[in-house]
This record gives C-alpha cells, structure tokens and sequence, in this order.
C-alpha cells in the first residue's frame, strides 16, 4: 500500500506536467498570445515548457524528485501571478482564470506534498 500512495502517486502526479510542456510546444503560438503585451513571449511558453518536462521526467525517475518538485510549485505560482490574477481583470476571462487559479493552487500543494516525500 505505501508503494501506492509514494511510488505511483508520485507518477501519476508527474504525468500531466510532461503532457501539459508538450502542449506548450504544440500551441506555442496560441499561449504566447495570452503573454502578447510581454517580449520574449515565446520564449517564456518555451521555457516553461521545457520546465514542465524536465520536473515530469525527474519527478518519474525519482532523480532529483525533491528539487523538481519545489521548482514545479515556483513555476505553478509564477504561473499565477503573472498570468492568472491579471487575467481576472477581464470579465469574459473570469471565470476560466478563477478556475486556473484554483488548479494550480492545488497542484502546488500536490507539487510540495511529493517534496516533503522526497529523499532526493
């Protein structure tokens, strides 16, 4: 039962982020317009991207699982803050901001619980 509840837990946690930073390769243009108004859009869909893969991958081989983790609830939280509360400015985009919010919020307590079970 542990091995369910770390091992696998931990996987099924890291799945998504590996699929959610091929999407930022797949709809790069589409997500740098949510960051129009910023240089550099595209590099920063990029490297959030690649961020969410590499703490995925981390994340499943349980090799630096524990740093991973902690900088996938930074990205989370940045995330947030830079797109997601001034998005609420909008009130066709509410909603769907509000929602993201609280996702994220949820998945940057998923992020810290596997960080707090970390040993590397």
């Amino acid at each position: 039962m542990k091995s369910l509840t770390t091992t696998v837990a931990r996987i099924i946690f890291a799945i998504p982020f590996l699929i959610f930073g091929i999407f930022h390769f797949m709809n790069m243009t589409q997500m740098a317009g949510y960051l129009s108004e910023w240089p550099l859009a595209k590099f920063f869909v990029i490297f959030s991207g690649v961020g969410f893969i590499l703490a995925s991958i981390a994340m499943i081989i349980n090799r630096f699982a524990r740093l991973a983790a902690l900088l996938l609830a930074l990205e989370l939280l940045i995330i947030i803050l830079a797109i997601h509360v001034p998005g609420l400015s909008n009130p066709d985009m509410m909603q769907m901001n509000i929602t993201a919010i609280l996702k994220n919020t949820g998945l940057i307590g998923g992020a810290l619980m596997v960080a707090g079970f970390s040993k590397n």
